[in-house]
C-alpha cells in the first residue's frame, strides 16, 4: 500500500500517478489535495508521513512543485526518509542506499513521463543493506537523540 499525497502545484502530476498505480494494480491511498485550489503543503506531508511511520502504508509518494518542503516536513518524522528524486539514477540510489520509504516529486522539474520512470525505479529498487543499514542505524541514533 502506498499512501500518495500533493500539493494544489503537484495536484495534476498525482492525477496521472495514480493512473499509473492503477493500471498496475498497485494499491494506494490518496490522501489529498483534491484541486487545484490552494493548501498548506506541510498538512498533506504529514498525513502521508503518519501512514507510513506507522506501517498502514508501505511507501508514501509526496507531490509539490519543488519536492522539497514536502521532503523537509515529512523527514521531521522518526523513521522517515523522505527522498526528493528527479531522475531515475536519484531514485535508485534513494533506495539502494537509504531505503527510502517516502518520494518526493516536483511537479515543475519533472514530466509525467519522467515521473512515472523515477516512480518504477524507486519501486523496483531494493534495499543493499550491508554498510548501508549500519548508517542507517546512525540516522536512527541522531534521531532518538534529537527527535522528542
Amino acid at each position: 500500500m502506498i499512501a500518495i499525497g500533493s500539493d494544489h502545484g503537484g495536484y495534476r502530476l498525482k492525477e496521472e500517478i495514480k493512473k499509473y498505480l492503477e493500471e498496475k494494480e498497485i494499491e494506494y491511498k490518496d490522501l489529498g489535495c483534491e484541486s487545484e485550489e490552494s493548501v498548506d503543503y506541510p498538512n498533506i506531508a504529514k498525513k502521508v508521513a503518519k501512514e507510513v511511520q506507522s506501517n498502514n502504508c508501505d511507501k508514501g509518494i509526496l507531490i509539490c512543485r519543488s519536492g522539497i518542503g514536502m521532503s523537509i516536513c515529512a523527514n521531521k518524522f522518526k523513521k522517515i526518509r523522505c527522498t526528493p528524486c528527479y531522475n531515475e539514477q536519484t531514485a535508485k540510489f534513494s533506495r539502494m542506499h537509504n531505503d527510502s520509504n517516502i518520494l518526493a516529486l516536483g511537479a515543475d522539474y519533472v514530466t509525467t513521463s519522467e515521473a512515472i520512470r523515477i516512480l518504477r525505479m524507486w519501486i523496483a529498487t531494493e534495499f543493499e543493506g550491508g554498510r548501508h543499514e549500519e548508517r542507517l542505524k546512525i540516522i536512527e541514533e541522531i534521531e532518538n537523540e534529537n527527535m522528542k
